[in-house]
């Protein structure tokens, strides 16, 4: 295979872009879940990733929890941190239009990042633990512990997201308003009430996504606007709107960037990445797994 020595090299680096893939796409999900019920693109996603990463390595420095448990903590916390954001302050500007909300995530963006800064200060930090550098052996495929259980947690996520949208009457009343507003609002479903349900998933989901970083990578108060890129081209990928399509996008983008990391370098990934992202603008701007207009006609 052209790039790669033996078949097992290029299965070790797909794994681990699949691996990846699935942390951007648990964000990606969630960014894809509040542009449906708000249509903003809610970029500060990745500040509300880097606050979840600290508030787990906060844990763990403190107490010694095991980081995997923070997935349980932050689930209940987030939601009720994404409730209170959207109630306190989006709600307000959600009749002026697109731009001050967008204007409002940004000033958020910015926020939390300077908080971060003022109580952990600017310093790279990192979760590790015993198990940190543990792998397996799998048909001469090295599978770190970590990523699979990180990558396990996010496709239960999504999958979870799934089937709340398509089995739960609330669910389908999120996808009412995301398709048509005014109408799902004649049918006796209260927009606001289902955009703070959304809006509050979405953080939920930003918190799992903070889990998993802090648990792979060093972090800084700064490193989310890095990922709020990668959910966006990771939700263009799959398509605007679309669970699957933004799990699917997300995985896309790892196996991409994972893929010219090794055949090229590593400072050539993002280049890479925002290639094939203005590209897919181009030619597919639904995204893969997205309706063109005419169809949804």
């Amino acid at each position: 295979m052209a790039g790669f020595s033996s078949f097992s090299i290029f299965f070790q680096v797909f794994i681990n872009g699949i691996f990846l893939g699935c942390m951007y796409g648990v964000a990606a999900t969630g960014l894809s879940l509040i542009f449906g019920s708000m249509q903003i693109i809610f970029i500060a996603q990745g500040a509300v990733m880097i606050l979840a990463a600290y508030c787990i390595y906060w844990m763990v420095t403190l107490i010694s929890v095991d980081p995997f448990f923070g997935f349980i903590l932050i689930l209940p916390i987030f939601l009720g941190f994404g409730w209170a954001i959207y109630k306190g302050l989006f709600q307000r500007v959600a009749k002026a239009g697109e731009n001050p909300s967008l204007l409002l995530s940004f000033g958020l963006m910015v926020l939390f990042e300077h908080l971060m800064s003022l109580i952990w200060t600017p310093n790279t930090r990192s979760v590790t633990t015993s198990y940190s550098t543990s792998a397996f052996g799998l048909w001469n495929i090295n599978i770190s512990i970590t990523r699979l259980i990180v990558s396990t947690v996010a496709l239960i996520a999504t999958g979870f997201v799934y089937l709340f949208l398509k089995k739960t009457m609330l669910g389908k009343a999120v996808r009412g308003v995301s398709e048509d507003m005014r109408t799902a609002a004649l049918l006796g479903i209260s927009p606001s009430w289902i955009s703070s349900v959304t809006f509050a998933i979405g953080i939920a989901l930003a918190g799992v996504a903070g889990v998993a970083t802090c648990i792979t990578y060093a972090f800084d108060p700064y490193f989310g606007f890095l990922f709020s890129l990668k959910a966006l081209i990771a939700v263009a990928f799959g398509g605007l709107g679309s669970v699957g399509g933004a799990l699917l996008g997300g995985i896309v983008l790892g196996v991409l960037e994972s893929l010219s990391s090794y055949m090229i370098s590593a400072g050539w990934a993002d280049a890479v990445a925002y290639a094939a992202f203005l590209l897919i603008l181009v030619l597919r701007p639904e995204g893969l797994l997205g309706r063109r207009s005419t169809e949804r006609a």
